[in-house]
């Protein structure tokens, strides 16, 4: 039954982090789970299977050899230290600690993973626009606790920018606080909407912080069929975004 995940239904995000930081992203495929969460789906919210969503986590903690530190995300900005003893109300954690995964679940919402250059710190943040526009980066970057300049950044596969529409008010959000977000928005199918790209919203909060090494930022979870997406079938499964340090 414990059988492993295979790794070729992983995804390795490409950027230059150091050897030691380990990063993985899922896909729906390798898990035990049945229709419409088949096959991996990790979120433990979402009316699966609970026997199945055990079984998956078990198949992906064995195959990376780390332990992740799932988090029970609410939209908010509350950063913790990644725990494995206890599954914290928050969207973003981090770790200094070797083998203890920082992990963050989305299909659609942004997956975002920070390191440093020296490899002794990693964080990872669930970032949907609530979340993005209330800080949720930044305060990441905050509690990374590292020079802005060392910071590496990736952005994971998220709702791109020509299926995210939204309302004038998601526009204001991000707006009024940093006026050259207006350019991640263009006019929608309708009048009052607009789409927006929530890869380049978050590179401008970022470069407001002092951060510039950003990679990532090309995978749309609602026309990719290797992820979950909400916007595409609400009733859905969660894929993981995974950071850790190896010993």
């Amino acid at each position: 039954m414990h059988t492993p995940l295979l790794h070729e239904h992983l995804l390795q995000p490409d950027w230059p982090a150091p050897a030691r930081v380990r990063t993985c992203v899922t896909t729906r495929a390798g898990g035990v789970s049945l229709a419409p969460y088949d096959s991996l789906n990790l979120g433990d919210h979402v009316d699966d299977d609970v026997l199945a969503v055990t079984e998956n986590r078990l198949r992906l903690k064995k195959t990376l050899g780390c332990q992740p530190a799932w988090l029970r995300q609410v939209h908010g900005t509350r950063v913790v230290e990644a725990d494995v003893t206890v599954v914290a109300e928050a969207d973003a954690s981090w770790s200094a600690t070797p083998g203890i995964a920082s992990v963050v679940l989305t299909a659609d919402c942004l997956p975002v993973l920070f390191c440093d250059r020296a490899g002794t710190r990693v964080a990872a943040a669930h970032a949907g626009w609530r979340g993005l526009a209330s800080g949720v980066l930044e305060r990441t970057l905050d509690a990374l606790a590292v020079p802005p300049g060392e910071v590496l950044v990736w952005l994971g596969p998220a709702i791109g920018a020509d299926a995210f529409e939204v309302g004038a008010e998601v526009r204001a959000a991000f707006v009024d606080e940093h006026a050259q977000a207006g350019v991640a928005f263009r006019p929608g199918t309708l009048p009052g909407k607009y789409l927006a790209d929530i890869y380049q919203l978050a590179r401008i909060r970022l470069a407001a912080c002092g951060v510039d090494a950003v990679y990532g930022g090309g995978l749309c979870t609602v026309s990719d069929p290797r992820f979950y997406s909400y916007r595409r079938a609400p009733r859905t499964g969660r894929f993981a975004s995974l950071i850790w340090l190896a010993d």
